[in-house]
């Protein structure tokens, strides 16, 4: 018997109307739009606005994944959000998201593994090959302290999701791989607001609730790791770096991007980044490069698409496709 793959029938994305460019930054902490420009490749970045929350985005890119699904809400069997930055501690921003939308039969639960998140749920979507809605969601400008120029210049917000389903062999997700190694839990965290760290005034005057990197140490570990997890999928996929017809990263760090493209060999016309007008969306960023390329007629029917993503944990992963 064939195998049945799980392969991806509607996507979309949303991100708020705000936006903060490099020139704003400049007005606010030590910092130039060169600085910027060079050590990221990001020029801007959403913002979202007091009182907007992340479920909202969510839910906005579900509806339309799911419109051009073909399918209802009725028919999802379970929804995986991937978010860092949910609306609240308890319920689930899942959970949320499957009563706004009306989608009653659905298993709903979140996924915390930062920028890898959506890859980490197309894995398990992929694994149970049921009707599955797979978000990647964040206002990641909440938790970034505007007095530090290393991190508050990377992330912007935004929603992404998709609608999985079986698909025929030889289509669909050919191979996936997640991994993660808490080993490295400094080099990308926030130590405030849960049990160990607690959450009071003391937490708050130290910005524990902050997101804090040490940029240098994740850059090498990201390259890396992108770069083995994604030889290992196409391995496993039998496939080579010549068969890719699109490599969507994780939209990091320009300069991670080119680096792994160009350990992978992968031609340059084949990278897609948005990291100029979206700045680092963590979990978010693949599912809205993916819709970002399936709407402007980027994917073509039998195209393979690699993605591949790192993130705090430290978690990353890799998926390859064939549309």
């Amino acid at each position: 018997m064939s195998k049945v793959n799980a392969g991806i029938l509607g996507t979309g994305h949303s991100y708020p109307k705000g936006i903060l460019t490099n020139a704003d930054l400049e007005k606010i902490v030590d910092t130039s739009d060169e600085w910027i420009t060079t050590r990221t490749g990001i020029k801007q970045r959403r913002k979202a606005a007091p009182g907007e929350y992340t479920s909202q985005f969510a839910v906005r890119a579900s509806r339309d994944a799911i419109k051009r699904a073909g399918i209802r809400p009725h028919d999802i069997d379970l929804i995986l959000c991937a978010t860092v930055t949910p609306d609240q501690i308890l319920p689930s921003t899942a959970c949320l998201i499957q009563a706004e939308l009306g989608a009653n039969k659905a298993a709903a639960m979140d996924i915390v593994a930062a920028c890898s998140g959506f890859l980490y749920g197309l894995e398990l979507a992929d694994a149970m090959i049921r009707g599955a809605l797979v978000i990647g969601a964040e206002i990641l400008t909440r938790y970034v302290d505007y007095t530090d120029r290393s991190t508050c210049v990377l992330f912007g917000d935004g929603a992404g999701a998709a609608v999985l389903g079986p698909v025929g062999a030889n289509r669909g997700i050919l191979a996936a791989k997640i991994r993660s190694d808490g080993r490295y839990e400094e080099q990308l965290y926030a130590p405030g607001g849960g049990t160990k760290g607690g959450f009071s005034a003391e937490t708050i005057a130290r910005g524990d609730h902050f997101f804090k990197m040490k940029g240098n140490e994740v850059f090498k570990v990201a390259i890396r790791s992108m770069t083995e997890i994604s030889t290992e999928v196409l391995d496993e996929a039998g496939l080579k770096t010549d068969d890719v017809n699109l490599f969507i990263p994780h939209q990091a760090n320009q300069r991670i991007t080119d680096a792994v493209a160009s350990k992978l060999k992968v031609d340059s016309s084949k990278v897609y980044s948005n990291i100029a007008m979206h700045g680092n969306t963590s979990s978010a960023s693949i599912p809205i490069g993916l819709d970002e390329c399936v709407s402007s007629g980027r994917i073509s029917q039998g195209d393979v698409i690699l993605m591949a993503s790192f993130g705090g944990g430290v978690t990353w992963g890799s998926v390859v496709m064939r549309w």
